[in-house]
């Protein structure tokens, strides 16, 4: 059966190496063009010098060249990376949901995950001794990411417990159980806000659609060991997943042990969403769009959907902070406003193609 399974991977697959490549091309060119467009416009090949006398030691003394080189390396980098990090993390997290529910209209911001997360990592800002998000200390903030990462943990652990069924869960349950789910969430965040000093209130509106605005090394740093344990543990699972789209049953037949790759699943979905909600607000549409996309380009196999996703949805946030950026200079527009702008069209046709999941 095994053998039967994998077979009919086998013509996604051929054109997975492709499709691959294609994704870290986008990203390579996401990344350079994050560094280099903005209101002062640096050339991509200045970029890559400054990052390569960045890399050997050397900078500036002064001039323009200190200025270009003080943009890149201490205002664009860490906020590219941030969103390399974010877009990453969501992309993934939304492939691991659809792959445990076995559904494809999952995604941490619709099923209540992100929510979840939200209403932690307030919680502990209002209620944790007044730590705000942009104090100096360390420890505090990284208590934001833990608290966010186990607020998305019990919202995922919920969600699941609330919608499985004999190891199913229809499009209708998933969707009516992450919107009650969220809408307690977002009512628990709006009694904490009600609590709040009008600095906090001012510190919390990037929550409401996302953004990468403020972003610090110190950000990556609290974002980094929790996506990387996202995508350690989602690698983990790749095999596991091919086997459960078959069905519960069928992939203990072919020795998956279900419950275990759903515990530790659920944990990769906290880590990666939490983290990025921690750090940049609530973004959608990353977690359900990019899969499926990646679908259409490298087939089913999560190994390669999962790594797919992982390029592509980095790649796409980095490039939806460029349009966040410079649609409205000098102001910006929250990055959750973009990615929902190009992303709603996307989950109006899903829904309509799922229509009869929902009844109608």
């Amino acid at each position: 059966m095994s053998a039967t399974v994998f077979g009919t991977l086998k013509a996604p697959l051929r054109r997975g190496g492709t499709g691959l490549w294609i994704c870290a091309a986008l990203l390579i060119a996401a990344m350079i063009g994050s560094l280099a467009i903005g209101p002062v416009a640096i050339s991509p090949g200045h970029v890559l010098g400054i990052l390569h006398d960045a890399l050997a030691g050397a900078r500036p003394s002064g001039g323009d060249a200190l200025r270009d080189a003080i943009i890149v390396l201490d205002i664009r980098l860490p906020r590219m990376i941030l969103g390399v990090l974010v877009g990453g993390s969501l992309a993934v997290a939304g492939v691991l949901l659809q792959g445990i529910f076995r559904n494809p209209l999952a995604d941490p911001i619709f099923v209540g995950v992100s929510p979840g997360a939200a209403l932690a990592a307030v919680a502990f800002i209002v209620l944790g001794g007044g730590v705000a998000i942009g104090a100096s200390d360390f420890i505090g903030r990284f208590g934001l990411v833990l608290s966010a990462f186990l607020g998305a943990l019990t919202a995922t652990a919920i969600l699941h417990r609330l919608t499985v069924h004999e190891g199913r869960t229809s499009v209708a349950a998933l969707l009516f159980t992450g919107i009650a789910l969220g809408a307690l969430a977002s009512a628990g965040t709006g009694i904490l806000l009600f609590l709040a000093s009008d600095q906090q209130l001012r510190e919390f509106t990037f929550w409401s659609f996302g953004s990468l605005g403020g972003a610090t090394w110190i950000k990556v740093a609290m974002l980094a060991p929790f996506a990387l344990l996202s995508f350690v543990i989602a690698g983990l699972l790749a095999h596991g997943l091919d086997a459960i789209a078959l069905g519960e049953a069928e992939a203990f037949h072919l020795g998956i042990n279900v419950e275990r790759l759903k515990r530790l699943a659920i944990v990769a979905v906290a880590a990666g969403a939490g983290g990025s909600v921690a750090v940049s607000g609530t973004i959608g549409f990353v977690g359900l769009v990019i899969p499926h996309l990646l679908r259409l380009m490298i087939g089913p196999s999560h190994k390669k959907l999962l790594i797919g996703s992982a390029l592509l949805g980095a790649a796409i946030l980095a490039a939806a902070d460029v349009v966040a950026r410079t649609a409205v200079t000098p102001a910006e527009l929250p990055i959750g406003v973009v990615t929902a702008f190009l992303g709603a069209p996307f989950f109006l046709w899903l829904l309509r193609r799922y229509r009869a999941s929902l009844g109608g």
